[in-house]
């Protein structure tokens, strides 16, 4: 067998049969990667500043004889490594199929000798021409491109992400931008999450999804497609929590149609006690801290001695009425809003009854921008 080098639309398409191996080193993997790329690092982080250094300051020559002495006695462990890397993903790779698919930074050296490595063994090895920097073009082409969005919007507290995942439940495309960001956006939004990604695997997180939403399933021509696929997602502030979306995407989301859910101020008020009242009051109290610039200090200070009393619900009383106001403004900071907005009110938080309806929005569109069911 002889090592392939592929493209990165090969090379993506490859991956749902085969698992890519990520060689570079620990410290690059973590920052950023392709998603659902095994970590199989030719060098640590010390080995690969050790090599570079080398290679700007002597000599090519020396750094690659530097790295083979890091490398040889690396070379069974690796490939046990990817062996049993394989027997995890054996619900993926068919049989005793040896495939991988192996890549570093720009497709150079690191990549070319763990994939002659894992061909002199036996596995069947594709390359990344590239490498992760060509993914990385890949993922932020895939932010310039057209899509049919569904923005759903509603102010704090209506249970958007709630009805996001079940209108996926329900078989439609959905993006969940907040859980892609272990954030859900306000203050509180860290609260009870992960910690978040750095912006670069946020936007790799990002790419894919918006790829696989929008890919042709089963072989089918995208010419052959009556009709686009709509995705849903929430209508967010730019930024969420540490992360941006990328400014392409956010700038064809501000331009894109609206559900506007509207629930009554004590229905979401109730909602957001019951969710957000289970913290610990120093988080909470925390959380207020971060936004009394702008919440202003005679708001702060009542909304913290409410936490200090227990009294959760006067005091998200008060971020509500902020919160409001802060959606408000985003919302009409939009081109157009009179054409892009529906507004579908609601007595309370029924989410299966509010996902009917906003399906239904979709397949018999109203031309009133104001529903009340």
């Amino acid at each position: 067998m002889a090592v392939q080098k592929i493209n990165i639309e090969q090379f993506l398409q490859l991956s749902a049969e085969y698992p890519i191996l990520d060689v570079r080193s620990p410290g690059e993997y973590t920052h950023a990667h392709i998603p659902c790329a095994w970590s199989l690092p030719l060098f640590t982080d010390e080995e690969r500043k050790v090599v570079g250094t080398a290679y700007k300051q002597q000599s090519r020559e020396i750094a690659i004889k530097i790295g083979l002495d890091y490398f040889g006695i690396k070379m069974r462990g690796m490939v046990e490594q990817v062996e049993n890397i394989l027997k995890q993903e054996k619900n993926k790779v068919s049989g005793s199929h040896k495939t991988v698919l192996v890549h570093c930074w720009r497709g150079g050296m690191r990549s070319a000798g763990v994939a002659w490595l894992l061909d002199l063994y036996g596995f069947k090895v594709y390359t990344l021409g590239g490498g992760y920097k060509m993914y990385r073009q890949w993922a932020r082409a895939q932010f310039e491109k057209k899509y049919d969005f569904n923005i759903i919007g509603g102010y704090t507290g209506t249970g958007k992400t709630l009805l996001l995942h079940e209108l996926k439940r329900l078989g439609n495309s959905v993006i969940d931008l907040e859980a892609l960001a272990c954030h859900k956006g306000s203050a509180f939004g860290a609260l009870g999450e992960n910690l978040p990604p750095s912006q670069e695997m946020f936007e790799n997180l990002l790419a894919v999804e918006l790829s696989s939403l929008t890919h042709p399933k089963n072989n089918q021509d995208l010419n052959s497609l009556t009709e686009p696929n709509v995705i849903y997602i929430e209508d967010e502030s730019q930024r969420i929590g540490l992360l941006n979306i990328p400014s392409t995407l956010w700038v064809s989301m501000r331009k894109t149609k609206v559900t506007f859910i509207n629930i009554p101020f004590e229905e979401r008020l109730n909602y957001l006690t019951t969710e957000y009242g289970i913290f610990e009051n120093e988080k909470l109290v925390n959380a207020v801290m971060r936004i009394q610039k702008r919440l202003g200090g005679l708001e702060t200070k009542l909304a913290i001695n409410f936490l200090l009393e227990k009294n959760h619900k006067e005091c998200f009383r008060i971020l509500l009425k902020y919160y409001d106001k802060y959606y408000e403004r985003g919302l009409h900071n939009r081109e157009s809003l009179s054409e892009l907005l529906t507004t579908i009110s609601f007595d309370k938080i029924d989410i299966p009854t509010i996902a009917k309806s906003v399906m239904l929005m979709k397949q018999s569109p109203d031309k009133k921008n104001e529903v009340s069911l």
